[in-house]
């Protein structure tokens, strides 16, 4: 497994690369401190999984993460952050990681995320899943006519298009789907596409 570590600070690098040379799978381990240190180790070496702080300086690490996948589509990322910030979780999902772990988590818990991650699964820090909670206890709040919206939603399917699936009028999912978004503190469809990839189901 090969491993590029992005952090602003020298000494969480340091400390990080050491715990994870001990592993017997880990086969290198490169390290970047901002988004162009990164993409030139990238240019040269093919990471399978990195490790990337949020906030790189006053840069976002969640670019690394877009501009890597660029790059290398098989590569996963796991983001290493002090911040337990919901709307920094959100983000974090958004760019579709694989993993989001608090900086003041165990050693042997940032090893077992990243063993998970390895094998093709998503790992959350247990602190951030009270965020997922309240998004189930969200979808419970919509009536059975506004889930069957929310699901051809997720789909990708046009107004028009709902309109035909459920056989009512083009006004009448307007007006579900705007309750939708305000009972679930959403405003449009991308951030609906990724709310839906992240709960659980619908209920049906």
């Amino acid at each position: 497994m090969k491993i590029l570590l992005v952090d602003d600070h020298p000494m969480v690098r340091k400390g990080l690369a050491s715990v994870l040379s001990f592993e017997e799978n880990v086969e290198e381990i490169k390290e970047a401190s901002n988004i162009e240190e990164s993409m030139k180790v990238l240019s040269q070496y093919n990471a399978d999984i990195m490790i990337v702080d949020l906030k790189l300086g006053r840069e976002d690490g969640l670019q690394v993460v877009n501009l890597a996948r660029k790059k290398n589509n098989k590569t996963k990322f796991i983001i290493l952050t002090s911040s337990s910030r919901k709307d920094d979780f959100i983000r974090a999902q958004e760019a579709a990681v694989d993993g989001y772990i608090l900086k003041e988590a165990f050693t042997e818990d940032i090893m077992y995320a990243l063993h998970i991650v390895e094998r093709g699964k998503k790992y959350f820090d247990p602190e951030m899943l009270q965020y997922a909670a309240s998004e189930e206890d969200e979808l419970k709040e919509l009536t059975p006519r506004e889930k069957d919206v929310l699901s051809e939603l997720s789909r990708g399917l046009s107004n028009i298009q709902i309109a035909q699936s459920l056989y009512i009028s083009e006004n009448t999912v307007k007006k579900h789907i705007s309750s939708i978004f305000s009972k679930l503190g959403l405003s449009h469809r991308l951030e609906l596409a990724v709310y839906v990839n992240n709960t659980i189901n619908f209920g049906h």
